[in-house]
């Protein structure tokens, strides 16, 4: 199957920094608490203490979590009061996790993805 690109999208031909990005951003995915933060930020921005519940991982490993995926662009902040509220960067972002998500629920149920 063939999927022209959108008009004025990102390059057809990547070059080598665009696959260093490209690997640094999946290695991040590559961690289950992670996939699991962004999966939830995906649904809206969120604090740390929303973000622990959900998860169910103590409070510090997910404050740590949420530094490196901040530090690396993935993950934006703003203070709310005392709060930092977390949010995604983008859509590119959310689209990433969901289809991830998408393909391990096709292999957990056997059912072939949508066409």
């Amino acid at each position: 199957m063939y999927l022209s690109p959108a008009q004025g999208s990102h390059p057809r031909d990547p070059g080598v920094e665009h696959f260093r990005v490209a690997a640094e951003i999946l290695g991040l995915l590559a961690d289950r608490t992670r996939l699991a933060l962004l999966h939830t930020l995906a649904k809206g921005e969120a604090d740390v203490t929303s973000l622990t519940e959900v998860v169910d991982v103590a409070r510090p490993a997910v404050s740590q979590h949420l530094a490196r995926l901040r530090m690396s662009g993935l993950v934006t902040t703003r203070k709310d009061g005392r709060r930092v509220i977390y949010a995604l960067t983008d859509g590119h972002l959310r689209r990433l996790v969901t289809e991830a998500l998408d393909v391990a629920d096709h292999r957990l149920t056997g059912r072939a993805p949508h066409a």
